[in-house]
């Protein structure tokens, strides 16, 4: 586990309130014009904003908005989140199921493609709709296990002893309500060779009042070795809250790891991913991944061409010690592993 460097924050935030990140995932922004609005940006941003709502809408939470520079429509997380016209737009290679996961669901909300590890569809939902989500196009309601089928699930588990660790995923696993989460990690809890349970989740971030006392009570009496990987890709979205509820996840035992995106007007630069690895580090959290684009149906906008990745990791090799390096990584389909470049 990482020791944080202190962090002067203006004042030591009380828990979070029961139920108060509920209400906040519930009051998100849903309608692109309001969204404008809000931001203060220039009315011809709306047709593009609504056109690209109309293919995967929009979900922006007060918490995150609230870090997102008024007028600024490049800022990095109005980029992330504002739909676009060219969403619309066909490009060759892009498809809507780019890791081809529904070749690997032998179960219902199961997903099996790596040896020792499977991942569990915990919810559809999600805090925040990310522009480049490769699952943006998941077929969700196929995909929601009733509680028989989460037994079946469960079953497909304790049957195969190869699998040491059960990955939470979604949708965002943290938008389920802790009831549920207690329940299904509890079962999973009890099975005698699964070692670890990661969990990957954007909600940390987005809405920190989610790492409340209901989580921490089920997530700090399991069993298993606790690893949560965060969504982050900015060091903007860094700010005192995130890094209260990291310290909280931290108390409770949990490992925190990161995985970024690399987006193009995001972070696709040598100053913004250094700023992001410290800033991760200043808030316990080590860099993981770094990914490039899943060619997804509607985000070929953010690529970054692999020869361009290259050299910026390179480059940041130069600026970082070895243990703030992301490792540069695409997901080939088929594949047994991610894929260094």
């Amino acid at each position: 586990m990482i020791t944080r460097s202190p962090i002067p924050l203006q004042c030591h935030p009380a828990e979070p309130a029961p139920g108060a990140w509920q209400a906040q995932l519930a009051g998100a922004i849903r309608d692109p014009h309001e969204l404008c609005r809000r931001l203060g940006l220039d009315p011809e941003w709306v047709p593009g904003a609504e056109a690209g709502h109309a293919l995967f809408e929009v979900r922006v939470p007060e918490s995150y908005l609230a870090r997102i520079r008024a007028g600024d429509p490049h800022d990095p997380l109005l980029r992330q989140v504002l739909p676009l016209g060219e969403e619309a737009e066909a490009t060759p290679g892009y498809v809507a199921d780019p890791l081809e996961e529904a070749d690997h669901t032998p179960r219902r909300g199961l997903i099996h493609k790596y040896a020792g590890r499977v991942l569990l569809i915990a919810s559809p939902a999600c805090a925040v709709n990310c522009r480049y989500c490769f699952r943006r196009h998941f077929p969700y309601e196929e995909n929601a296990p009733s509680r028989a089928q989460w037994e079946e699930t469960l079953t497909y588990l304790r049957d195969d002893a190869s699998i040491v660790e059960a990955i939470l995923s979604g949708g965002d696993p943290l938008a389920a309500s802790d009831r549920q989460l207690a329940w299904l990690v509890e079962r999973l809890a009890a099975i005698p060779h699964l070692k670890r349970l990661r969990i990957h989740t954007r909600l940390p971030v987005v809405i920190p009042d989610r790492i409340d006392g209901a989580l921490l009570d089920w997530l700090g009496g399991t069993r298993l070795q606790k690893v949560m990987v965060l969504h982050i890709n900015h060091a903007q979205e860094i700010d005192a809250t995130v890094i209260e509820a990291c310290r909280r996840l931290q108390a409770a035992g949990v490992t925190l790891l990161n995985q970024s995106v690399l987006l193009r007007g995001v972070n696709d630069d040598v100053e913004s991913l250094a700023a992001l690895s410290e800033r991760l580090f200043e808030a316990g959290i080590l860099p993981y991944y770094l990914h490039v684009l899943d060619p997804v149906s509607g985000a070929a906008h953010f690529d970054v061409a692999d020869d361009a990745a290259r050299t910026l990791v390179a480059t940041l090799r130069t600026r970082l010690p070895g243990f703030l390096m992301p490792t540069l990584v695409r997901e080939v389909p088929g594949e047994a592993s991610k894929t260094p470049l």
